[in-house]
């Protein structure tokens, strides 16, 4: 299984934070708006509890620990 989702690890919010985006950013007030967010700790111990194996996992878009979205592949253990 292949999942893609909007990353957000601690650098990013740290970025949002000190920025002073993170309220705007976190609000589920608008069309579209998250629900979930996600790092990549969080999505693996949700796939562990369901019996799913991360295999690779990789940033896409902007910077390095900045990225837009995720992705990670599994597998059932």
């Amino acid at each position: 299984m292949i999942i893609s989702t909007p990353y957000h690890g601690y650098l990013k919010n740290l970025a949002l934070a000190i920025t002073g985006k993170l309220d705007s950013h976190f609000t589920v007030l608008w069309d579209g708006g998250h629900i979930k967010f996600w790092s990549v700790k969080t999505l693996t111990k949700l796939l562990n509890e369901f019996g799913f194996e991360v295999v690779e996992f990789r940033g896409s878009g902007r910077l390095p620990y900045l990225w837009k979205s995720m992705f990670i592949k599994t597998k059932i253990e």
